[in-house]
């Protein structure tokens, strides 16, 4: 089995149909249809059961799974290293980060990227899953949360309290929560990851068990628009309401741990001239802001 061979049998086993393989690949399906057919005729063996519910592995797709994905992490490795000597200032830069990181920081530090270093082009993805940058799935992270991978190299952006907001029409509409009354008759909106992980979810440590949870989201960005509509109270990094022209309700209340933005990369890469100006001005953003 080639490398080539290995990455249609990884995508395939991972994507499940054709169709989601190829378009991981960026090739057609019938390519991959061709490639596996040719693979199971060069190893003498079915490898996908072709099922109803997309192609899974036979015992022997499962005997030669681990060698496929160790070429997969060999290639990975090649591919890092030898990108970690490049000193060119062009090419592409891959970032992860969220919506409202990318929006308050990440832009700005782009625009000036952009003018000192024109061929250094950025490829920005927004989410709040965590991407692996051992295997290449973005060169640089700004997450928040420290990464525990000893490869990974991290450096602390950022720290804000954690703060409890409202828009002045909500207010004027339902007046100020109480303190001690779990949100009484008020409206939330909440970030859902961290309600859906927490066994008695709290807003800046007032539990929201009497209130009305009329929204619940899985972006920054969406949270702190909600909350400025008017749509509800909730918590969010101190700095965003403050923006965004928000009230603050219970100022001397934060939420146990801060909201914290570190900046990432693998430290194979730290060398990477194209890598290491993206995050210098990216550290400069954030710099300024302060």
């Amino acid at each position: 089995m080639n490398w080539d061979d290995a990455r249609v049998f990884l995508a395939l086993y991972r994507e499940r149909t054709l169709r989601a393989a190829a378009r991981s690949l960026a090739v057609d399906q019938a390519t991959v249809g061709r490639r596996l057919a040719a693979l199971e005729g060069v190893v003498g063996a079915t490898l996908f059961l072709r099922t109803s519910g997309g192609y899974v592995l036979t015992g022997a797709g499962e005997s030669v799974l681990s060698a496929a994905e160790r070429m997969e992490q060999s290639a990975i490795d090649f591919q890092r290293l030898t990108q970690g000597l490049d000193d060119r200032l062009s090419g592409e830069v891959r970032i992860a980060t969220t919506d409202s990181l990318a929006i308050d920081f990440l832009i700005p530090a782009l625009q000036r990227l952009h003018a000192q270093h024109p061929d250094v082009v950025v490829q920005i993805h927004t989410s709040t899953r965590m991407v692996n940058l051992a295997k290449r799935e973005a060169d640089i992270a700004i997450r928040t949360a420290r990464p525990e991978n000893p490869d990974l190299i991290a450096r602390r952006l950022a720290q804000w309290p954690m703060g409890l907001f409202a828009s002045p029409a909500y207010l004027s509409a339902h007046g100020e929560p109480e303190i001690g009354a779990a949100f009484a008759g008020h409206d939330l909106v909440v970030y859902q990851p961290y309600v859906t992980d927490s066994k008695n979810p709290t807003l800046v440590g007032e539990p929201i068990s009497a209130g009305r949870t009329v929204a619940a989201v899985d972006s920054s960005l969406t949270l702190r628009n909600a909350i400025k509509a008017g749509l509800g109270v909730g918590e969010i990094p101190t700095y965003m309401g403050e923006a965004d022209g928000m009230v603050r309700l219970w100022p001397e209340r934060t939420r146990v741990a801060p909201y914290e933005v570190w900046l990432v990369t693998h430290k194979d890469l730290r060398h990477t001239a194209r890598i290491g100006v993206a995050m210098e001005e990216i550290a400069l953003a954030f710099e300024r802001f302060r």
